[in-house]
């Protein structure tokens, strides 16, 4: 699975992209959070943090396909 970093997510892996190492991967949205929180902890700080798979907003129980392509996006600010 291919995972693709926006804003402060990048910083924290430190790349725009992470390849998901995992074998088996996580099951679903709410397996590749608990995932992504113990691998980089910073992540459990920050007050929101959506996921995309395969270009659409997706909820904890969403099913990751093989494939998926996964996107983390950060809460943004703006005025």
């Amino acid at each position: 699975m291919k995972i693709k970093l926006f804003g402060i997510a990048r910083e924290i892996v430190g790349s725009a992209e992470l390849i998901l190492p995992l074998d088996p991967p996580p099951k679903n949205v709410k397996d590749f959070k608990r995932w992504l929180c113990e691998s980089y902890p910073e992540f459990s700080e920050l007050r929101s943090l959506a996921i995309a798979v395969d270009h659409e907003y997706a909820d904890d129980d969403v099913i990751l396909p093989p494939n998926a392509e996964i996107a983390l996006i950060p809460p943004v600010s703006g005025g």
